[in-house]
């Protein structure tokens, strides 16, 4: 983004609600043509979302300055109309929208909600490609209802998952509509910006100021987008068959953190023995130089090529942590390569992730946080409380936003993964995890997409057996375990954890 003087809202006014409009003859009047659906129906996350377009590619610009600790941006989204659109909504929140471009040309603008509606001058006809830009200023300590950023002591980075990254970016902020994102990040001397993909370039400004380029060789959900700024440095090392790993660690912590950055090469031979190939150009971490309680609820977050950490997690012995690294190494398959198509699918990602993170910790002999050291006697033990999470929690694959990311849909849904593999074998589940990861790469996939899959490879119709474990009440019974048996509901049992203000929290069975 071309420096400029910054001309900043007080900060009273970032954030809030506003009707903004700029001159522009002739617009369309949305009563009277055909606006784009504000939603696009996520069973979750109702409102999140909008119709009637689809996003190709983001470039982000953003400008840090340290002394206000504000973020001056551009984004720049190319789409695709899907209809005739008299107006076209992103989702926005906490944005202090300085100016709108459609097609280069000034459209007038609304901000409403979280939504940042933009009326041409003209319609868009169905099927055409269009530009939206949009040039604001964000603050990453603002106060919001909800909020992606992570501030640090000398910058920020960001955790968008599920709704948030439309606090960082104007964006289509849902995983069915994934895109190519490239960014820049400029920022004073002494700090570095880093973002999901590899570097492409480096710039000095000449003014103290530095501009990083980054992009991704595969699209990206919304909600995976990793941009983050501070005193960084870069570590790099091998990966297996020659696959760049890089973590971006807080300069001051580097030597501490470096025994648990040097066990990824391993975790990816590992996972690629079972899953294939790692699906992304590079892989690492970021412990972001910010341990407090209320930095972010959750321990891991799988943004795409770089996983966000607190770094004092980091800081146990291999046991304590090694399962969870996989857990979140999975993700860059179920979760990142294959997105959700919508949130009601979490299961697909968590499912998995703490699937195969278990088995990596008990082929270790690690026991885990029950003190059980077997799959086996892991899934007696959750098979028991099925009914119990059923009741309180609802089935594996209907979650609501309050109990999304409760422990039905982690343990709940490797119950179901263990329930399939006892069904069809050993070797057809896995024909069926890697047919289903490489007919949905760099797409996104639902829970029905799952099944069909399912019963392809198996040769046998799957649907009932799969519906009952993900959609039924009443949890059915094992194969190959006559004898489990689950324990009558009641009011005195330990339900799944779970929150209400919709923020990440820790329920995997991994840690």
């Amino acid at each position: 983004m071309r420096y400029r003087t910054r001309v900043t809202a007080p900060a009273a006014l970032l954030g809030t609600v506003a009707a903004l409009s700029v001159a522009a003859p002739a617009h369309a009047d949305p009563e009277t043509g055909t606006p784009g659906p504000e939603t696009l129906g996520d069973p979750v996350f109702p409102s999140l979302g909008n119709d009637g377009y689809r996003v190709f590619a983001y470039h982000l610009d953003l400008a840090y300055d340290a002394t206000p600790r504000l973020v001056d941006a551009t984004a720049t989204l190319t789409l695709t109309t899907t209809q005739e659109l008299s107006r076209l909504s992103l989702d926005a929140l906490g944005l202090d929208v300085h100016e709108v471009l459609l097609d280069g040309v000034p459209a007038a603008r609304e901000q409403a909600g979280e939504k940042l509606r933009i009326t041409p001058a003209v319609p868009l006809a169905a099927r055409t490609p269009a530009t939206v830009t949009v040039t604001y200023t964000a603050d990453p300590r603002a106060a919001l209802a909800h909020t992606a950023w992570v501030p640090t002591p000398d910058g920020f980075a960001i955790c968008p998952q599920p709704n948030t990254a439309h606090t960082v970016f104007p964006c289509n902020d849902h995983p069915s509509d994934k895109a190519d994102f490239t960014f820049r990040i400029t920022v004073p001397a002494g700090l570095k910006g880093v973002a999901s993909g590899h570097l492409v370039s480096t710039e000095d400004l000449g003014d103290g100021r530095t501009a990083y380029c980054y992009r991704s060789r595969e699209p990206i959900a919304t909600e995976i987008v990793q941009i983050t700024v501070g005193d960084y440095v870069i570590k790099d090392r091998q990966g297996p068959h020659g696959l760049p790993l890089r973590d971006v660690v807080p300069t001051a912590r580097a030597t501490a953190l470096e025994p648990a950055l040097a066990l990824t090469p391993n975790l990816v031979s590992w996972i690629e023995q079972r899953l294939g190939a790692f699906p992304f150009e590079t892989y690492g971490l970021l412990p972001c130089n910010n341990d407090a309680s209320n930095a972010f609820d959750f321990t891991g977050l799988e943004t795409q090529t770089l996983t966000l950490y607190k770094p004092n997690f980091l800081l146990q012995a291999e046991k304590s942590i090694g399962s969870h690294m996989m857990h979140e190494l999975v993700h860059s398959y179920f979760g990142n390569s294959v997105s959700p198509a919508t949130w009601s699918d979490l299961w697909l990602n968590e499912g998995h992730a703490d699937f195969y993170g278990l088995l990596y910790r008990y082929e270790r002999g690690w026991a885990d946080s029950l003190g059980l050291t077997t799959m086996e006697a892991r899934m007696k033990d959750t098979y028991a409380r099925g009914d119990q999470w059923r009741k309180s929690s609802g089935p594996v694959a209907a979650p609501n936003e309050a109990n999304l990311f409760d422990s039905q849909r982690y343990l709940g849904g490797v119950l179901v993964l263990y329930a399939l593999r006892q069904q069809v074998g050993e070797s057809v589940f896995s024909a069926i995890e890697s047919t289903f990861l490489d007919r949905f790469r760099n797409a996104s996939a639902s829970t029905g997409d799952y099944i069909a899959v399912a019963s392809e490879v198996s040769g046998t119709d799957q649907s009932g057996f799969l519906g009952d474990w993900l959609y039924g009440t009443k949890t059915p019974r094992m194969p190959g375990h006559p004898d489990w048996t689950v324990t009558p509901v009641s009011s005195a049992l330990r339900q799944p954890q779970n929150r209400t203000d919709g923020h990440w929290h820790d329920n995997s069975a991994t840690l």
